[in-house]
Parts: structure tokens; sequence; C-alpha cells
């Protein structure tokens, strides 16, 4: 009996440990997502006094053939091919910098490192000014060295809008990505690297036949982290533009904000919701299972 009291009181005290956590994540986090994905098949204004209208599936048939969605999502994937085809080099190369013996590594550390400990919210503010059209730093910089032809109003004009959104973003997400692939090099034994020097391998070769495939469960990590951080976009967009002019920069996120918060449309608001949700856990079960398969 003394037995099974204590196998019983050691099943059941982490249990209560856990429960308030629990609770409180249940309330805060797993019921607003279950309550955000049954109020997408819903019409509602958001007014508490008036009953949703059940309506199917025509808040998802509305949003696939949105021209507003479409393009946001067209802008998301100018978000994923800046990760991939700028900030990914760039970070992998000042995580090399910051990783190796050079004099002066740990200066690297904390320069390449401070946007990414900024505001979200003061870096956009901070870009935004130098971007303005008149007596914006970057325009005037363009003035002084003659290359008049090249000002531009770069948060107004819809062609170049979104790449300039994407280049603050890019700036102050390479900090990140810097310490999670920094984070793979230094998990790379150096009787690895010491056994390629003894045959011979030079730096590019131990670089890409020793340390690229040595980091595949990093690349994995990164790989997802930003995916979602991309189709989840929001903050230094809405700072900057408010997904405009005329919607050129508007992503998911910033169409869910504007149907559910300025056009009290919740339901479809909460459809845009319900899609980003899906398309983070897709994500990263392919992503995952694509990396395990070529592991």
């Amino acid at each position: 009996m003394v037995t099974r009291m204590v196998k019983s009181k050691k099943y059941y005290c982490p249990v209560l440990l856990l429960l308030p956590a629990l609770l409180i994540h249940t309330v805060l986090m797993v019921y607003p997502i279950f309550k955000a994905v049954y109020l997408s098949f819903f019409s509602w204004n958001g007014i508490m006094t008036s009953a949703p209208k059940y309506i199917g599936i025509n808040n998802y048939a509305q949003m696939f053939t949105s021209e507003a969605f479409l393009r946001g999502l067209y802008n998301v994937v100018i978000f994923i091919l800046s990760t991939f085809l700028v900030t990914m080099p760039i970070a992998f190369v000042f995580a090399l910098i910051i990783t190796s013996k050079i004099k002066g590594s740990g200066f690297f550390k904390t320069v390449f490192f401070i946007p990414a400990v900024i505001s979200q919210t003061a870096v956009a503010l901070m870009w935004t000014f130098i971007f303005y059209p008149q007596g914006g730093l970057l325009n005037n910089l363009l003035t002084y060295a003659g290359l008049s032809g090249w000002i531009n109003d770069w948060l107004g004009n819809p062609n170049i809008a979104i790449f300039s959104v994407v280049l603050v973003n890019s700036w102050v997400s390479v900090g990140l990505n810097m310490i999670i692939l920094a984070a793979g090099l230094v998990s790379i034994p150096e009787e690895t690297y010491q056994a390629s020097r003894i045959d011979g391998a030079g730096y590019l070769a131990t670089l890409w036949y020793i340390t690229i495939p040595m980091m595949k469960s990093t690349f994995n990590t990164y790989v997802v982290l930003n995916l979602i951080g991309c189709i989840k976009a929001f903050e230094i967009v809405f700072v900057m533009t408010r997904g405009g002019p005329n919607g050129a920069t508007d992503v998911p996120v910033t169409l869910l904000y504007k149907y559910a918060f300025q056009y009290n449309y919740f339901g479809y608001g909460n459809s845009i919701g319900t899609f980003v949700l899906i398309a983070a856990i897709l994500i990263t079960i392919i992503v995952n299972r694509l990396f395990r398969e070529k592991a």
C-alpha cells in the first residue's frame, strides 16, 4: 500500500505543479486558436451582442479569390526570396567571422547583433525617417553623391515600396540568423577540421564538404523559423507602410488586422489567421521531413 501511494505521489506531483501553467496556456493560447478557427466559418462584426452567422467556407472562398490576399501572398514570396538569397548568405558569412579566431571577433559579434536587440517598432520608425522622400537620409546621401536620378519615394512608390520594407526586414533579422548559424558552426567537433587539414583540404573544400553538410540540423531550424517568420510578418510592414501605398506592401497578417479590427469583418479576418496557422504547421512538417530524408 505504501509503495502504491509513493508511486501515485510520484506521478501526481508533476501534474499538479504543471497544472497552473497548463491552465494559463490553455486559456490564453489554445482556446483562442480553436475559437479563431471556429469563427472563420461565420460572418461576424465582432460585437458581442451581435450573433455570428454561419456561412461555411465562404470566407475561405473569398480569401483565395481576393486580389488583395493574392498580392499579400506574392509579397510573402518576396520576403522568402530575400531571406534565402540575401539574409542567409550574409548571416552565414557573419557567423563564420564571429566563430573564427581572428582578432576582434568579439567586436564584430556585438556590431552584427545590435539590430536584433532593437525593438522592431523602433527599427521601422528609424528606417521610415531614412526613406523619407523630402529630407530623408538616403535621398540626401544620393544627392551629395551626385546620384539625383536615383532619388525616389521609397515607401510611397507602389513598385518599390515592398522591396524597401524587405530590405529593412533583412537588416534587422541578420543578427539573429547569424547566432543560429554560429551555434551550428561551434557544434562541429574541432577534430573533424584537424583531420581535414591533415588530409590537405583547403578552407573552401572544408567549408563545402564538412562544415555545410554537418550543419543540416541548424539549416533545418533556420529554414523553419524564417519561413514561418516571413508568412507571419507584420510589425515592420505595419509601422512603415500600414500595407500601403494602395495595398502594395500588404501581407496576410496586415490584411488580418485590417479586416478584423478596421473593417469589423472578424469572420474573414479569422479565416486569414487560420490560413497562417495551417501554413506554419505545414511548413514545419514538410521542412522537417525533407531534412530528415536527406540526413
